[in-house]
Parts: structure tokens; sequence; C-alpha cells
């Protein structure tokens, strides 16, 4: 009786370890940077809400440094379920969403009251492109990941002016930075952030467009002399997961994951500005800052105003209407 008792309480116990186990959902999450980036750490704190505010039944495995993917492969892994989520380049969706490039365009963001109006959470340019992403590749947009804005990368001399930019190889990371490359008068050659380092110390191009975190955060500084503050875009990423996974969740289960969306999309979005205040404080000491003044500013948005009628002629009605909502956000 005593070893049926002892039985009966052991297989118990591995019913109830079976159970909880089971009862327990994972997410693995592909990202290209390291945990260390702002928004490795952005993911780490949506972690840590999901995980306590479901008990432990809902948990995230973070997979970063590409370890999983590389970013232009995330929209497809998330899309088909090779991963259940995921951060990517919100340009690389541009292949199935044409109109999400609308965010690269030159200048077309006055200030970051403008930026933050226009990307906010159920604004018309969100719940368009959100939804057209989760339309077109499976993939359920959770938030926005704001990165920062754009900046020039230079060995030797300062870029102040268009004039500056004319014949050089310029680093891109982008179909419509391309197109303000030429405007610029350069010639744009499409390049991976990881490349970066390696390209600009042997010379491959002339100049490097980068936000401000990569400059710190992949030691850029170590290869190029002068940053220019020219701000001219804004550089956004997507937190997306695989909409049936998402469906295949309990609605409490759902609910945890877009409350904590919300939060960490907001937390990360405060603070992308002091971020790169104190990225360009850091390497002050190691590269030249360069900062235009507003005529400069002026002979930029001059020389790429033709981008938007490029970029509404390629996108179509979609580009369009992506345009008139982020202008219409301004007012």
């Amino acid at each position: 009786m005593r070893k049926i008792l002892v039985g009966a309480i052991c297989a118990g116990s591995l019913l109830l370890s079976a159970a909880a186990v089971q009862a327990e959902t994972v997410i693995r999450v592909t990202l290209q940077l390291p945990k260390t980036h702002s928004l490795g750490q952005n993911w780490l704190d949506f972690k840590s809400l999901i995980e306590e505010k479901s008990d432990g039944e809902l948990t995230l495995q973070l997979f970063d440094s590409a370890q999983l993917f590389k970013d232009k492969e995330v929209p497809e892994a998330v899309g088909t379920g090779a991963v259940e989520a995921g951060t990517a380049f919100l340009g690389r969706f541009t292949g199935s969403v044409p109109a999400v490039d609308v965010v690269s365009l030159p200048f077309i963001f006055e200030d970051e009251a403008h930026l933050r109006t226009a990307v906010a959470s159920g604004s018309e340019l969100r719940s368009g492109l959100d939804a057209e992403i989760l339309k077109e590749t499976n993939a359920k947009v959770l938030w926005w990941q704001a990165y920062g804005r754009n900046v020039y990368l230079s060995n030797d001399k300062a870029l102040r002016v268009p004039a500056d930019l004319a014949s050089q190889k310029v680093r891109t990371y982008g179909k419509v930075h391309g197109w303000t490359v030429e405007a610029l008068g350069g010639a744009p050659t499409l390049m991976s952030g990881s490349k970066q380092f390696l390209a600009y110390q042997q010379g491959a191009v002339d100049v490097g467009m980068t936000g401000v975190s990569g400059v710190r955060s992949r030691k850029l500084y170590e290869v190029m002399d002068h940053v220019t503050l020219s701000y001219d875009s804004a550089i956004e990423f997507v937190a997306v997961i695989n909409n049936d996974f998402f469906e295949g969740l309990s609605p409490e289960h759902q609910a945890i994951i877009m409350d904590s969306a919300a939060i960490v999309e907001a937390q990360l979005r405060d603070a992308i500005y002091t971020q790169e205040a104190e990225a360009i404080t850091e390497v002050s000491d190691k590269m030249t800052v360069v900062e235009l003044t507003k005529a400069e500013r002026a002979e930029w948005v001059a020389a790429t105003a033709g981008v938007v009628d490029r970029f509404v002629t390629e996108a179509g009605d979609a580009g369009a209407a992506a345009v008139a909502a982020v202008r219409a956000a301004a007012n």
C-alpha cells in the first residue's frame, strides 16, 4: 500500500509538472542588435512585463545579435512562423508595403512633436501601415521601436552643404535613402549595418548614413572622424509577432501582450532623443561633430524636395495617402 501511495504521489507530481510546462507559452524573439542596445533593452523591458503580468505563463527568449535571422530575413521568418516574434527595420517591409518608406523621406517631419504625432499608435499613418503589414506578411505589429534620426559620417572633411557630397560614394540602407543621396549629388551604395565598419575602414565608400546609436554601438568613430547631424529622416524599427501564433493565445494573454507593448513603445519614444544626445556627447571627443546652420539645412531641404514626388510616383495611391497622413499630423 505504501508503495502504491508513493507511486501515486510521484505520478501526480509528474502530471502537475507536465501541466505546468504545458501551460507555459514561450515567445522566441530574433534581434539583429545586441541586448545592450536600446532596442534590446526595450525587448527585455517587455519580457519583464509580460512574464510578471502572466505569472510566468508567458515567457520570452531573446536571441540577439542575429543568432537566428538577419534583419532582412525577419519579415518572412516571423510571417511564416519560423520564429514567433522579432524586430526589423521598418524599411524591410517595403517589398510588400512600399508606403512604409514614408518615414525615410528627407525632412518630411518638421520636429520631434510632428514625428511623435504622426507615428503614434492609432494615428492615421500607423493604422494604415500596421494593417497593411499584417495583411501582406502575416506579421502583426506590436509596437514601433524608435531608433533615432539619420546622420552622415565622413573622413577628413565636414559635410555641410549638398555640394560636399558631390560624386561621393555613400552607404545607404534603403531605396528612399538612395534617392536622397542622388538628389544631394552622391552615388548610393546599399549596405547592411553590420558591414559598415569594414567598408569605412577599407574605403569602399566615402560617406556613411546611419543612426547616432549605431555610431556608438558599432564603434564607427574608429574608422570615420566626422559626423554631420543632418537629422533628415527618422529611423524606425518594428516589433512584430506571427499573427497565427498571436491569435492562438488566450484573450487574457493577448491583452497582456498589447498592453505591455504600448508601455515599452512609449518608454523608448520618450527616451530616444536623450539617448541620441548622450551618444553624441560620448563620441564628441573621438569625432568632429558638425551641426548644420539654418541656412545650410535649407540647402539640404531644397536639394531633396523632389524625393517626395518620386516616392508618390513609385508607391502610388498608398504612398500619397501616407504622405498626406504625415503632413496632416503637423497641423
